[in-house]
């Protein structure tokens, strides 16, 4: 702490956002929201200090320090701080002795992947367990990864905290920009029903389920939007051509924000069968246009869907058909169900997370 004349002290927090250097990706995303609102919320008597690449300093404002890392350099001793905040269990960077650590676990998701072997993840898991060995409190962005946190690694005696993340991309009042005529999205603009999947295109998104289950509802057509460098991306390719609907399924690859709102806007629903998440951001972001979502039972997406959402009971592709045409035909049935959809993805805002940061900041603090 900083002691100004009279006695009274200041509470020096730093917060990793270095992971600003890729401000498009989740964790990118995640940081830029999250610093946003804490450093809104920054009370007077504390100084906060942001972990960021050489180019995004400032980015935060000017009444926020700031401190850039350099890749040789894991502990960084130029300032005592009594709270750091590690935003991501994978963070690089480690505090003096001094600090009071929080660390956000996101997920253990490796836990789940077919390619890490038993010795990779154990690796993995005794990297974390190093960090929460020398945490003060933990926060987990969902009761799913709090639960799955508990049962993988020793927890001591140390408050757990769900803190829930915000909406990275709530409606703007606009639908957002249309594809360009040369866009691989361009063909969307028939006004054919449309499924659609956010998110990158990895095994652990079980996104390959979608194919045959649209294969039957003749004349809908399914965008799969998002991050395609995986060699998972190359088979759903394939797949689409195996079944023969080339015609019906746009993979566009990467997405900005005002296409994503824009498909947001234009879609019938979103298909999430995700088999591994720690929260599910494209399930509020669905949510948050009142879109219906149609989502997998497993790890955190019923928490995050909640009653509002349809749920795949299995990955048959006859079960997957038949579950969207049901839940749309409730859903259609219900004038309200997009009003409850948008209340239930309000309760999801960055706001509310900084908020709950600040709180355990300062009980961590002091």
């Amino acid at each position: 702490m900083i002691t100004r004349p009279g006695g009274a002290r200041d509470l020096g927090i730093l917060v990793d956002t270095e992971r600003l250097r890729n401000p498009n990706n989740g964790l990118g995303q995640l940081c830029r929201r999250l610093g946003e609102e804490l450093a809104r919320q920054r009370p007077s008597d504390t100084r906060v200090t942001f972990l960021v690449p050489e180019n995004q300093r400032g980015v935060f404002g000017a009444a926020v320090s700031y401190e850039t890392p350099h890749w040789w350099q894991r502990m960084l001793p130029t300032g005592e701080y009594d709270v750091w905040h590690a935003t991501h269990q994978d963070s690089a960077f480690v505090p003096s002795r001094r600090s009071r650590v929080i660390l956000t676990v996101l997920d253990l998701n490796f836990l789940e992947r077919a390619d890490y072997g038993p010795t990779k993840k154990a690796r993995k898991l005794a990297t974390i367990q190093r960090k929460i060995d020398r945490a003060s409190a933990i926060a987990t962005i969902s009761a799913y990864t709090a639960s799955v946190v508990r049962a993988n690694l020793q927890v001591p005696d140390i408050p757990v905290e769900v803190i829930y993340l915000g909406n990275p991309l709530p409606p703007n009042g606009s639908a957002g920009t249309r594809p360009r005529s040369d866009s691989t999205l361009a063909s969307l603009e028939d006004g054919k029903p449309l499924l659609l999947f956010v998110g990158v295109l990895h095994p652990k998104k079980n996104v390959h389920t979608l194919l045959p289950a649209l294969a039957q509802l003749p004349g809908w057509n399914l965008v799969l939007a998002g991050p395609d460098n995986h060699a998972y991306a190359a088979g759903l390719r394939e797949q689409v051509d195996a079944l023969g609907l080339r015609q019906r399924v746009v993979i566009p690859g990467a997405i900005d924000d005002e296409t994503k709102r824009w498909l947001y806007q234009r879609c019938t629903a979103l298909v999430f069968p995700s088999i591994s998440e720690g929260f599910g951001l494209p399930v509020v972001e669905a949510m948050s246009y009142g879109k219906p979502t149609f989502l997998s039972r497993l790890t955190s997406l019923p928490e995050i869907g909640g009653d509002e959402a349809f749920y795949f009971d299995s990955f048959d592709p006859n079960d997957m058909a038949e579950t969207i045409r049901r839940g749309l035909h409730s859903f259609a049935a219900d004038p309200d169900w997009g009003d409850r959809l948008r209340r239930r993805a309000g309760r999801f805002s960055w706001e509310r997370a900084a908020t709950a940061y600040w709180s355990l900041y300062t009980r961590v603090a002091r």
